[in-house]
């Protein structure tokens, strides 16, 4: 009866931080039609910035290489790249908590009506049992798509994922795998999320041989990331900026695409300092990037990195090299975050070529805070402040 209640109780908390996140949608007829795929708030200008608390979203220019695009946000975008992947492969399947139902998120609305009960279905709240579950299901070759409902909660998943996922093929000699196993996951801070529902775990599973772990910045980067780790021949860690969902939109391809995994982009080029983020503080580095042009009159190089592991060091090394100088920005902790790997490595293949020590803007090494959350997250402010310092050493 107890374990019941605690359920339940979980259960009711998670749904609460998404109605605070936002209003849902109710699904009207089958299937995804055209209409539906557009943003509750789909006024204005598809390029149009959007302000949101610490960032604010800017989209990419649209383009027409996958054909013609339509407006989405972060959701839809995913959405869209699942519809695809269930359209185009039979044996996809998508299981996790309340997808049956649309998601707490809604990413999954009408995938269930559309494809049937047996390809999109809800599981027990148990998320060893969600990853283990679909570990079975990649092993017979079929397309597994797990959803754990907050990457907070992953952590009962761990062993699954490090000591059986990222292992499988290695422990039989390649004569098994389960290398079409793709687990998504809200990931990030969120504006009111507080311990349970901001964290940003990505680093964990860096330290583990065997997987692949990608973080997009928008719908575009989303829907071709997504599709690129559903067809990727390793198991993946697909983390959704949960804050992005409704706040990023943009012009995105209807047509299935993808975008190369372990490759990084340059976003913006500079010549006098190399700014690297991944997922939402892509944008905040870009207002930083903006800001020390005027203020400062410095040009920066922006680097989304997009797949943690394996990183793209040639593309990082390549710009440091130019530029001599290294920011690295996440909202994890610093100590044991993802930026300590780049900043080593960096500092192992470039040591001759920075002007200045490498800098690393993060999250505090304390538990995420709920009404204290923006003075925890690393801001434009803090990283302007760390990159001024750079520049006068």
């Amino acid at each position: 009866m107890a374990a019941s209640v605690a359920a339940a109780a979980g259960r009711l908390l998670r749904l609460r931080a998404v109605r605070a996140e936002g209003h849902w949608r109710p699904l009207r007829g089958a299937g995804l039609p055209r209409g539906f795929l557009q943003p509750a708030s789909a006024d204005g200008d598809a390029a149009q910035k959007r302000q949101v608390s610490h960032f604010t979203f800017q989209p990419d220019p649209e383009t027409l290489e996958y054909g013609q695009t339509q407006k989405m946000n972060l959701f839809q975008a995913v959405t869209s790249a699942l519809d695809n992947s269930l359209a185009k492969d039979p044996t996809a399947v998508i299981f996790g908590e309340d997808v049956a139902f649309g998601g707490v998120f809604r990413c999954t609305v009408g995938l269930r009506d559309k494809y049937g009960k047996d390809r999109v279905f809800n599981t027990p709240l148990c998320e060893q049992g969600i990853v283990g579950f679909g570990i079975g299901i990649a092993v017979t070759g079929a397309t597994a798509i797990a959803e754990i409902q907050f990457a907070d909660y992953i952590f009962p998943a761990f062993d699954q994922i490090v000591n059986e996922a990222a292992k499988y093929r290695y422990r039989s000699g390649d004569l098994f795998n389960c290398g079409s196993l793709t687990i998504r996951s809200p990931w990030g801070c969120v504006g009111h999320g507080a311990l349970y529902h901001s964290q940003s775990p990505e680093a964990f599973f860096a330290h583990c041989p065997g997987i692949k772990v990608v973080v997009p910045r928008s719908p575009f980067q989303a829907k071709g990331l997504l599709l690129s780790c559903i067809e990727d021949k390793n198991p993946c860690i697909f983390f959704e900026p949960k804050i992005l969902y409704r706040a990023a939109v943009e012009q995105v391809p209807i047509e299935p695409y993808t975008i190369p995994l372990s490759q990084a982009e340059v976003v913006q080029e500079g010549s006098d300092v190399t700014l690297v983020a991944w997922g939402t503080q892509v944008h905040v580095i870009r207002e930083v990037a903006s800001m020390a042009w005027e203020k400062l009159g410095v040009s920066c190089e922006i680097i989304d990195l997009r797949t943690i592991i394996p990183w793209d060091v040639d593309t990082v090394c390549k710009s440091v090299i130019k530029t001599g100088r290294l920011l690295v920005s996440h909202e994890a902790p610093l100590t044991g975050g993802f930026a300590s790997e780049i900043s080593s490595t960096v500092q192992e293949e470039c040591f001759l070529n920075l002007e200045a020590p490498i800098s690393r803007v993060c999250g505090y090494d304390t538990p995420f805070p709920h009404i204290f959350e923006p003075f925890y997250i690393p801001d434009k402010w803090k990283c302007y402040d760390a990159l001024r310092k750079m520049i006068n050493y």
